[in-house]
């Protein structure tokens, strides 16, 4: 459960990093709150929380971001010893060092909201774990930002690891039962570090290439990951399509392509990859591509605005 819920207190950092663009940012301990539940005899119902969540996004993308493990608070002291030692293990802490893209989305305006997809990698007792979340972002002023989960997240101790720490905490409490699901909460407010806010340099307004909407892009993209990805060198089902605007067709390296596109002598530029997403098999017959096309042209002009992003 544990694991879980730093996974998304992780993601939250990221995404307020991605959002607004900035030299650096810290969070707010004071104001930020990570809680979660747990119902014990089938029908009793109690909330914890950690009291003490530190981190920092620095001016280079770079993040860290720790909770103080011995820090939980379930409001009986003899049950907080208890988790720290059989679910937690006498871990310190859980922490995520990750590198992130400062100008992925434009900055937000005072007031205004955005949801996007974060990805990251936790360490949490000695274990490495891919992470993704999606967040709800507001800015709140010029120097402050808010960050919550977008959806009602659900827990569960066995993808955590920790079922064997709860099944000790039962027989010391002489339980019944306790939940092996959890509802987690988070409020994470974030703010711009004072000697860096006069300086904070405004995200590019468009894109050389196309003038579409990068993070619209991003959520169009969606259609696309159960068979590509954009980093470098990484082949799915589908070729890598790092940095494919500009790019010659069937050229990714360790992917086999079909003859028809590896002999289409095309090269991805705005015109080419429009007609494409529209009707792969139409515009290239023989493609192996399954992908039916995009039916909205403001669907295809974000999502290339996406792909041609720095």
């Amino acid at each position: 459960m544990i694991t879980s819920l730093m996974k998304f207190a992780a993601a939250a950092f990221l995404a307020m990093g991605t959002s607004v663009a900035a030299d650096s940012w810290t969070l707010d301990a004071s104001t930020s709150k990570v809680a979660f539940g747990s119902v014990k005899k089938d029908n009793i119902g109690e909330v914890h929380s950690f009291e003490a969540i530190t981190g920092s996004v620095a001016s280079d993308g770079s993040v860290a971001v720790e909770i103080d493990l011995s820090s939980v608070q379930t409001n009986i002291d003899i049950r907080n010893e208890r988790i720290i030692e059989h679910v937690f293990k006498n871990a310190k802490s859980a922490s995520l060092n990750a590198s992130i893209d400062m100008d992925e989305l434009k900055s937000l305006s005072v007031g205004a909201t955005t949801i996007i997809d974060v990805e990251g990698v936790l360490s949490f007792v000695g274990a490495n774990i891919d992470i993704e979340a999606e967040m709800f972002v507001a800015r709140l002023s010029d120097t402050q930002v808010m960050v919550t989960t977008n959806d009602l997240i659900w827990l569960a101790t066995e993808d955590a690891g920790i079922t064997a720490g709860i099944d000790k905490l039962m027989e010391l409490a002489e339980l019944p039962s306790i939940t092996r699901a959890a509802p987690v909460t988070m409020r994470l407010i974030f703010n711009l570090d004072e000697q860096k806010a006069e300086a904070a340099p405004a995200a590019p307004a468009t894109l050389a290439a196309v003038s579409g909407d990068p993070g619209a892009g991003k959520k169009v993209f969606r259609k696309c990951k159960a068979c590509h990805q954009i980093k470098e060198g990484k082949n799915g089902a589908g070729p890598s399509l790092y940095q494919i605007v500009g790019a010659p067709a069937g050229q990714a390296e360790g992917f086999k392509y079909s003859k028809a596109l590896s002999d289409s002598d095309l090269v991805w530029d705005v015109e080419t990859l429009t007609a494409f997403l529209a009707g792969p098999k139409k515009f290239v017959p023989g493609t192996k591509m399954a992908f039916p096309g995009l039916k909205k042209d403001e669907d295809i002009e974000n999502l290339i605005t996406y792909l041609t992003k720095p």
